[in-house]
């Protein structure tokens, strides 16, 4: 049966865009942006999330090997930008179609009003018929400021905008259920919420261009599936890749979505790096949190507060043995938190609305 989506994210790796040589690979992005516009002329929306600007970048100038690496991707990636984004633009022009760069920061992520931003920015980018070709911002992004890879960035892109599916590109099939190069190895072409343990079958290795190895990609497939959004991880050097993943006509990896999950929860979802405090919980309260019901953090489950933290940040909740157990937006501040620490009758620290937990 055919995937009837109407919101889309698709992500185009490095391995897909690059030659073997380093230098990209014109007549796949070509043939990439060919499908898009046949998908956006089903009337879909369509988000790009795109590498490639250092292979970009390295077709235009060469670099003596004396030079910081850091230096080197950010001199390529601020070169390269320009032409991918050039390349892009042209494409979709023989389609009368437009595309817009929009280059993010993880710092763009940090809090409420700069996500909020970022979302209102792709809306109206959406509404008037554009193609966002969305890429992390290499020119200032270094060491601890930048994400883990694009398919990081495509997964908090995929969860701001409430997409219906996020298509990852990578240069194999899907996800293995062992080595793929060795034979006997099967895509598995269906993972539900429940599957935890990617590292026991899945290679750990990165691909000659990209950041970010299958490894990182199953995580984060797993945790944006949890929200919600259908995962599909397929070859993207494959002719027609696109259009046959939403006709379901190609062997790749589909993460089963779970039931949906609020806006503002998303956002929380992936805003471990910014949490501020940590809230220690008894294990009452764990149990009565990670049950089925739908409960809030009360103070009378709190054993221990470390860290400050004010109205409306996020803080993290961890259990006795110090193990993270979900993200919240704190109702009110650290001091006000302390004085209430095991005591009944008091407004919760975390509502439900805005409690994330891990699965």
């Amino acid at each position: 049966m055919a995937n009837n989506y109407q919101r889309i994210i698709i992500k185009i790796g490095s391995n897909v865009l690059t030659q073997s040589n380093g230098l990209p690979d014109v007549a796949r992005i070509g043939h990439l942006v060919d499908q898009v516009a046949a998908i956006k002329k089903q009337g879909k929306e369509v988000i790009l999330v795109s590498s490639g600007a250092v292979a970009s970048g390295r077709s235009l100038i060469s670099i003596d090997e004396k030079v910081n690496s850091v230096a080197a991707r950010q001199l390529l990636a601020s070169i390269g930008q320009v032409k991918l984004i050039n390349t892009y633009a042209h494409l979709f022009e023989a389609y009368q179609m437009l595309c817009s760069q929009v280059l993010v920061t993880k710092e763009d992520f940090r809090d409420r009003m700069h996500y909020l931003n970022m979302k209102n920015c792709l809306e109206i980018l959406l509404q008037h018929g554009v193609i966002p070709v969305v890429n992390e911002n290499d020119v200032v992004s270094v060491t601890e400021l930048m994400f883990t890879d694009n398919d990081e960035l495509a997964g908090l892109i995929a969860s701001m905008l409430n997409a219906q599916a996020l298509i990852i590109l990578s240069n194999v099939d899907g996800l293995y259920d062992g080595d793929p190069k060795i034979a006997g190895s099967k895509v598995i072409e269906e993972i539900d919420g429940t599957a935890t343990n990617f590292a026991s079958f899945v290679s750990s290795s990165r691909s000659s261009f990209g950041r970010g190895g299958m490894l990182t990609k199953s995580n984060m497939a797993q945790k944006v599936a949890q929200l919600g959004i259908a995962v599909h991880i397929a070859n993207g050097t494959k002719d027609n890749i696109l259009t046959d993943v939403l006709a379901n006509k190609v062997t790749h990896t589909k993460f089963i979505p779970s039931k949906n999950t609020s806006g503002k929860k998303k956002w929380i979802a992936h805003s471990q790096n910014f949490a501020k405090g940590v809230v220690q919980i008894n294990e009452g309260a764990k149990t009565v949190l990670t049950s089925s019901k739908a409960t809030s953090l009360l103070p009378v489950g709190v054993v221990s507060i470390t860290a400050d933290f004010q109205k409306g940040d996020i803080i993290k909740l961890v259990d006795e043995t110090g193990k993270q157990i979900g993200l919240g937006i704190a109702e009110y501040g650290a001091d006000k938190a302390r004085e209430r620490i095991g005591q009944k009758n008091h407004r919760p620290l975390v509502h439900y609305d805005y409690l994330y937990l891990n699965t």
